[in-house]
């Protein structure tokens, strides 16, 4: 599409669809939406879905495309990246899509108790050095349950065997309610509709042979979450520009 990045964030500013608020304004300027996205934005009282790490918006638009019966966010904090589905979803007129850019760490600051239902987790950052940056830990889980409804649902996909491994043994540890797990997703028979959407990562992944996991549990509200210890083998290669690690080449 041929912009730059300033051109882009020009784009997004003007973009009706589109939040902002990254970490270091969040402190400073009130956020009216928390509690008030159905009224105020949606205009409905629809389920509403993120998708946290969203990238490009690949999942955030194909579901709103999919489902017009739920509405969809896709939290991200780059906003360059972003602008592609914020784009697409406006040229679209998908008006049960919109984009908020912030930092997933301060998630809970957005959205208002038992307001949303589902949360998608999309080829997340495996982050194998640091625990509490792992999206799927008891640190953000916590957090998650501060706006998601009763026994919210979540949903991992991600080629990264860590990430998958780590995520099973929380669940187990935890006892969290398992209602889908499979190491290779387009073997398993279990993608369907939803799981068949494709981000830009996943294709790249997937011409390099790689199997893609899925997780969808439900977080219930009670009991403290505790981090299971366990040692994981990491993976061979890194999250995102992963052929600095290794072999694995991802451009074509």
């Amino acid at each position: 599409m041929g912009k730059n990045k300033l051109q882009k964030f020009a784009d997004m500013a003007a973009y009706p669809h589109v939040f902002e608020y990254p970490y270091s304004v969040a402190e400073e300027i009130p956020f009216d939406m928390k509690g008030n996205w159905h009224r105020d934005f949606f205009g409905n009282d629809r389920p509403i879905v993120l998708e946290l790490g969203c990238g490009r918006g690949e999942y955030t638009v194909g579901l709103g495309r999919r489902f017009p019966e739920k509405n969809f966010i896709g939290v991200d904090i780059k906003g360059a990246r972003m602008w592609s589905g914020a784009t697409e979803a406006l040229e679209e007129g998908l008006a049960n899509v919109a984009f908020l850019r912030t930092n997933i760490e301060i998630i809970d600051r957005f959205f208002a108790a038992g307001e949303v239902s589902e949360i998608w987790l999309t080829f997340s950052d495996p982050q194998m050095k640091k625990v509490t940056k792992r999206l799927t830990s008891t640190y953000f889980l916590e957090r998650y349950r501060r706006f998601l409804t009763t026994d919210g649902r979540i949903h991992v996909k991600t080629d990264s065997n860590f990430l998958f491994t780590y995520t099973r043994y929380l669940l187990e540890e935890n006892k969290l309610p398992v209602e889908v797990m499979t190491e290779d997703l387009y073997r398993s028979g279990a993608a369907d509709e939803i799981l068949n959407i494709k981000t830009y990562y996943e294709q790249q992944w997937l011409d390099r042979g790689l199997n893609i996991k899925y997780i969808r549990f439900r977080l219930p509200q009670q009991a403290m979450l505790t981090e299971p210890e366990v040692e994981i083998e990491p993976d061979a290669y890194r999250s995102y520009n992963r052929s600095k690690r290794s072999g694995l080449q991802t451009g074509k």
